[in-house]
């Protein structure tokens, strides 16, 4: 079993200065989930310590997220992963972070938990997991920002390399209209092309858009709390198409890559990526 100690961490180097662009300040982390597919391939540490470049994924997460202005953060975490907690209060991070321990039965009942920790305005969200470019991540969190009347905006990729992948139906907007388990279940006609002033990875107008892990998200979406655990709908992807149905506003907003860390081949994706975004900035 492959399992690294604490002290063969590599720290993210500090930030040369704090962006503040967006004034979201919030942020919620999901870490709650089992790792199991990680741990059939011989990986043993939690996923939130699995590292990618030599630094858990939860400390990359955590320190891009302070990096561009968010100044609380609630983390939560199954009762099988204290080390997880630990390994967090362990650091020396310029904010308090809280934690939630609880072992849940999906994604969308980890958020319920959190919620208490997340009113007051627009936050963010997002699985422990993702690896992203952060100048991607800043410009999301600056657009969300003025995008405040809606009610949630999901970051979506192209790239694909997932067994399980959400597939996005948008308009030419970039407004969700709906969800799918591939992109041929969704309707030709809303396999449609970005809108002047978003980024796309690709110049096409039938871009195969999936959800990448994160949100910023209107704590209005907790008003259904009671009605989805009612219907016992369960998943974040089953609770997002319930909020559609219901009337809430979602839209997508495109990344060029993020990397889903599921697999051991995924880290080595990550880390290119990574090498590939050091490489383009001259680092």
């Amino acid at each position: 079993m492959i399992h690294a100690p604490f002290d063969t961490f590599r720290t993210v180097p500090s930030p040369v200065s704090l962006q503040t662009s967006s004034t979201i300040v919030k942020a919620g982390i999901i870490a709650a989930g089992e790792g199991s597919r990680l741990r059939s391939e011989g990986i043993s540490l939690p996923k939130p310590l699995v590292t990618v470049d030599g630094v858990p994924l939860i400390e990359r997460l955590i320190r891009s997220f302070i990096r561009y202005g968010i100044t609380e953060i609630v983390c939560i975490v199954n009762e099988r992963s204290l080390e997880v907690k630990q390994f967090v209060e362990g650091q020396r991070f310029t904010i308090p972070i809280q934690f939630v321990v609880k072992t849940t039965p999906s994604s969308m009942h980890s958020l319920f938990e959190l919620s208490p920790h997340l009113m007051g305005g627009q936050f963010l969200l997002s699985t422990v997991d993702s690896v992203f470019s952060e100048e991607e991540f800043s410009k999301f969190l600056e657009y969300a920002h003025h995008r405040g009347s809606v009610d949630g905006i999901l970051a979506v990729t192209n790239f694909v390399d997932d067994e399980n992948p959400l597939y996005v139906q948008v308009d030419k907007r970039m407004r969700i209209a709906g969800f799918g388990s591939s992109f041929e279940s969704i309707p030709e006609e809303q396999q449609d092309s970005l809108p002047k002033g978003i980024p796309s990875g690709r110049d096409d107008t039938r871009v195969r858009w999936v959800t990448g892990g994160l949100y910023v998200l209107s704590p209005r979406i907790f008003k259904e709390i009671d009605a989805v655990l009612k219907q016992k709908i369960e998943r974040l992807r089953n609770f997002f198409g319930h909020l559609l149905k219901n009337g809430y506003t979602l839209e997508g907003y495109p990344f060029s890559k993020i990397v889903d860390v599921d697999h051991v081949h995924d880290v080595q994706t990550a880390e290119e990526l990574l090498k590939n975004l050091e490489s383009r900035h001259g680092v």
